[in-house]
């Protein structure tokens, strides 16, 4: 198949406009000849041997069940992290390994089904939820090699079955089993990330309590991410360089290596452990730190014979939240480095004005100041 009959900007002799671009991943992931809007600048193109990142490996158990001395042991690893690129990984976790299974199983139901069907859940223009093919109605360069499909959650009481919810209004009761699993695997990532919020509490010596309860009424983001095949890796990006503008990200990677950590000037990659979660702090939290701890720069690769998956659970704080740093954290030494903004702010700026990528943070604190919000 050629690549003009995947994707196309030709004119329509009919209607006189253009034909929208269309990314299939059953056809792309056999085409040599990669369409231009697909590749990348050679200075954000993929480097052909990434070394590994030693990030810390950090158990759990012994802070869950209360230890003191594992506590400590576990928040000083912690610190240590954030204050240098902000990424770690968790055993321990307490999340069922046969959850996780299925959760990356059923991937599989919904990406291998034919685009028309995936495009039942077609995520709209402005909104950070729905399905997504590599954002071909957002962006017309850079476009990263991949599909994604957002869910929206919350933790309060009154939208225990929002997943569930979405799963049968949007694709119907035969997706009920994948509602299932997925509003279960949300609800075992906020509880996760909510006792990783104690932990950083107490690393950055504040009240262990104070993280736990502001994310409490959470409304975070679940997304599921399918990085086809391509013929010519070397050309493209999974996704760009980019900061979370996101609160905290717990990113679950299947056997296929593919993501890189930008430290020191160098991209590093992070392998996949299934029995580990990867954590990384995001611009939000960044700012709920006064600094303290980094976001760090990020992308994902991707190669040319297996297809790479993920799941990314996104925290986020309720919308009613103002991100403002404890007062512990503010001080004559330490003044405050960041105004005081509210998610959905930071949120509509990534999707209505600027992609997520290298500066979205401080040209979102310049949006901010230009408009008084």
């Amino acid at each position: 198949m050629t690549t003009n009959n995947i994707i196309t900007n030709e004119k329509s002799p009919m209607l006189g406009e253009e034909k929208p671009l269309i990314f299939d991943a059953s056809h792309m992931k056999n085409e040599s000849n990669i369409p231009t809007q697909y590749i990348w600048p050679d200075d954000e193109k993929q480097c052909v041997v990434a070394q590994e990142l030693h990030v810390p490996l950090i158990d759990l158990r012994g802070f869950f069940s209360g230890d003191p001395a594992a506590t400590q042991q576990a928040s000083r690893l912690v610190g240590e992290a954030c204050r240098s690129h902000g990424f770690f990984l968790v055993v321990n976790h307490e999340v069922d390994s046969n959850l996780i299974s299925k959760a990356h199983r059923y991937m599989d139901t919904f990406f291998d089904m034919p685009l028309s069907e995936k495009k039942k859940a077609q995520r709209k223009i402005g909104e950070h939820c729905g399905y997504a093919s590599s954002f071909t109605g957002r962006f017309s360069s850079k476009l990263p090699w991949k599909e994604t499909l957002s869910l929206r959650y919350t933790a309060k009481e009154n939208s225990s079955h929002i997943v569930e919810e979405y799963f049968q209004r949007t694709l119907g009761e035969s997706f009920n089993n994948l509602g299932n699993v997925y509003q279960e695997y949300c609800n075992s990532m906020n509880t996760l990330s909510l006792r990783i919020m104690e932990l950083l509490g107490i690393s950055l010596g504040v009240q262990k309590g104070h993280f736990k309860e502001f994310f409490e009424d959470n409304e975070s983001i679940m997304r599921l991410n399918y990085y086809p095949p391509c013929l010519k890796p070397e050309l493209t990006l999974g996704t760009g360089p980019h900061y979370d503008p996101t609160s905290l990200t717990v990113l679950h990677q299947d056997c296929v290596s593919g993501l890189q950590v930008f430290v020191d000037n160098e991209w590093y990659s992070i392998h996949p452990n299934f029995n580990a979660f990867v954590v990384n702090i995001g611009d939000t939290f960044m700012a709920l730190s006064n600094g303290r701890y980094k976001s760090c720069l990020h992308r994902a690769v991707v190669n040319n014979a297996t297809p790479r998956k993920s799941l990314a659970f996104f925290l986020c704080p309720d919308k009613d939240k103002v991100v403002s740093p404890p007062t512990e954290l503010v001080d004559y030494n330490n003044p405050r480095l960041y105004p005081d903004f509210t998610w959905p702010a930071l949120l509509e700026f990534t999707q209505k004005h600027h992609r997520a990528e290298k500066n979205t943070f401080q040209a979102f604190l310049m949006w901010l100041q230009e408009n008084n919000i």
